[in-house]
C-alpha cells in the first residue's frame, strides 16, 4: 500500500476515534447535568418559588410546631429551636439534635443544612437564605392534617404523609364512637391553661389537644367558647368569668413542676359542676402545646383514656 494512503487511513481512524470519544464525553456530561437537575425541584412557598432538594437530608426546622411532623416522616432534623425540647412525646428523638436559638446564624452555618423550614414572620429569613434554601410557612394557613401533608410535600414524602393521615382518620373515627358511648352526644369540653398568671381558654385549632377534642372526636364546645374563641383560637379571661365558659369536662394545662394554676383555688372554680363531679383532667402543657403527628397520637390516647375510664 502506498505510504501516503496508509498515513491518511491511520489519521482518519484517529479522528473517528476522537470524535467518538468526544461524543461519549458529551453524553456523560449531559447525563451528569440531568442527574444534577433531578436532585432539586422548585417548591412554591409563601416566600416565593424556592429551589429545594428533592430529598432533603439535613433539615433545620426552626418553626417548632413542625418538628414532630418531620420526625414522623422519618427525617431527624439537624437543628431545632429551644421550644421543642420540653415535648416529652418526642422521647429521645431529639437527643443529638442541635438547638439553634433565634438568629444564631453562625451556629446554623456550622451545621450546613440543605433546607431550612421556618415561619413567614421569622425576621431572619434573608440571612437564612444565604445558608440554604428557606421554606417559610404560616401555621394558621393549614389545619392540623393539611399541615402534615404540606410538610410531606416539602420533604418529598407525600405518600408517607398521606398514609399517616388515612390511618389517623380511621383511628379517630373508632375513638370517636368509643368516647360518644362513654360521655354521650351532647357532652361539652373546655381546654384551659394559665400562662404567666394569665388564664387562657382555647378554640378548635390551637394545639393543647383542641384538634383532637373538637375536630377528630367531634366533642362539642360550650356555646360561649364557640362564639368567643373559635375565631381567634384563644382568649384571655378573668378567673371570675370561668363559669360562663364551663363545660361538662375540663382539661387543664399545668407545668411539670409548677403548682396548680391559681384559678383552681377560686370559689368560682370550685363550684363548677365538672370540678364537683371529678371531670377535670390535667395535661402537661409543654408536651400538649403542639399539634404535629407524633403529639396528636399521644393526645388522642390521653383524651380517650381520660374520658372513657371515668
Amino acid at each position: 500500500m502506498d505510504k501516503k494512503i496508509l498515513f491518511i487511513s491511520i489519521m482518519a481512524l484517529l479522528i473517528i476515534g476522537l470524535l467518538s470519544a468526544c461524543g461519549n464525553d458529551t453524553e456523560k456530561t449531559d447525563e451528569a447535568a440531568s442527574e444534577s437537575e433531578a436532585k432539586t425541584r422548585v417548591y412554591q412557598a409563601e416566600n416565593g418559588d424556592v429551589e429545594i432538594p428533592v430529598e432533603p437530608k439535613k433539615v433545620a426546622v426552626l418553626a417548632h410546631i413542625y418538628v414532630g411532623n418531620v420526625l414522623k416522616l422519618g427525617v431527624t432534623p439537624v437543628a431545632v429551636n429551644e421550644w421543642v425540647k420540653g415535648n416529652k412525646f418526642f422521647g429521645d428523638q431529639l437527643e443529638e439534635v442541635e438547638v439553634v436559638p433565634d438568629g444564631a446564624i453562625e451556629k446554623l452555618i456550622e451545621l450546613e443544612p440543605d433546607l431550612i423550614i421556618t415561619f413567614t414572620n421569622d425576621q431572619n429569613i434573608k440571612k437564612y437564605s444565604q445558608i440554604a434554601p428557606v421554606v417559610a410557612l404560616t401555621n394558621t394557613n393549614y389545619d392540623y392534617l393539611e399541615q402534615h401533608l404540606e410538610i410531606g410535600e416539602i420533604l418529598g414524602k407525600e405518600k408517607e404523609a398521606q398514609e399517616w393521615v388515612d390511618e389517623w382518620n380511621t383511628k379517630a373515627a373508632e375513638a370517636k364512637e368509643k368516647v360518644k358511648a362513654a360521655i354521650g352526644e351532647d357532652a361539652t369540653v373546655l381546654v384551659i391553661e394559665q400562662v404567666e398568671k394569665v388564664t387562657y381558654i382555647y378554640g378548635q385549632n390551637w394545639g393543647r389537644g383542641t384538634e383532637v377534642m373538637y375536630q377528630a372526636l367531634g366533642i362539642k364546645a360550650p356555646e360561649k367558647v364557640k362564639t368567643d374563641v373559635f375565631g381567634p383560637g384563644y382568649k384571655a379571661i378573668s378567673p371570675e368569668v370561668i363559669s360562663d365558659y364551663a363545660a361538662d369536662y375540663i382539661f387543664v394545662g399545668v407545668g411539670e413542676d409548677a403548682a396548680d394554676p391559681s384559678f383552681t383555688q377560686t370559689s368560682v372554680w370550685k363550684e363548677l359542676p365538672a370540678v364537683k363531679n371529678g371531670n377535670v383532667f390535667k395535661f402537661d402543657s409543654e408536651s400538649f402545646w403542639f399539634n404535629d403527628a407524633i403529639t396528636l397520637e399521644h393526645q388522642l390516647e390521653f383524651v380517650v383514656d381520660s374520658l372513657t375510664k371515668k
